[in-house]
């Protein structure tokens, strides 16, 4: 299916980071609008289009508002790519990366980030002495270091980095956390000791005001009094 009244999109995953090999799919994430007609029936919109060949996954803007007030990593990184990496930027795209402050809140980014870190944890544990799969639990433990990595930056100072700094050390450590996942305990430790001890500049919660607003604009410019 084609989706149409694309807001914003671009290239993140492991190309964003600075971590891809020669063989990654390049992934692609974006936000779109549903006709505003279309939210007043009873059945409503499909709400994320997911796709392979090429990778790419779109949240309606609704959706995607919601996943990112609750801290959502993977949406989180749209709203702060580098530019070369957006692929279609429109005002209302232009938008939504100027309230991108607004949806952060600490406990919600801290929860998000070391809790998708926990994950990868717990994945690459499941996958220990598994050497079919050995290249799979590297890219997890290269996750668990980005996620707590990339999460403390924006607790600690309210804006995220998608490029990692050496990403020669992440491939590293994902070679020994895949030999080993118990080496990478130390790191997710040390990490959940760091947001404990740093304040931090964001507030509590986040301010749901300005994604309310900035949705209600896409709503009425998607409207039309005959459906079309």
């Amino acid at each position: 299916m084609t989706v149409t009244d694309i807001l914003l999109s671009g290239v993140v995953g492991s190309t964003a980071y600075g971590l891809a090999h020669e063989d990654s799919d390049v992934d692609r994430l974006g936000v779109f609008a549903a006709p505003t007609e279309t939210l007043h029936g009873l059945r409503g919109p499909k709400e994320s289009h997911v796709t392979t060949a090429p990778d790419r996954t779109l949240h309606e803007a609704a959706k995607w508002c919601r996943l990112a007030l609750g801290g959502n990593p993977t949406v989180m990184e749209l709203v702060w790519l580098p530019e070369e990496l957006y692929e279609v930027r429109t005002p209302l795209g232009d938008e939504l990366i100027g309230i991108r402050s607004t949806l952060l809140g600490a406990r919600r980014v801290r929860d998000a980030y070391l809790g998708y870190a926990t994950q990868q944890f717990r994945k690459l544990r499941s996958r220990a002495g598994d050497p079919v799969g050995l290249r799979r639990t590297a890219k997890h433990a290269r996750h668990l270091k980005r996620l707590c990595t990339q999460g403390y930056e924006l607790y600690a100072t309210g804006r995220l980095t998608i490029r990692v700094e050496d990403p020669g050390s992440y491939h590293a450590f994902g070679e020994r956390a895949a030999a080993d996942p118990s080496t990478a305990l130390p790191l997710l430790r040390h990490f959940e000791e760091a947001f404990d001890a740093t304040p931090g500049v964001l507030p509590e919660q986040p301010d749901e005001r300005a994604a309310e607003a900035w949705l209600r604009r896409v709503r009425r410019h998607f409207y039309t009094a005959d459906g079309s």
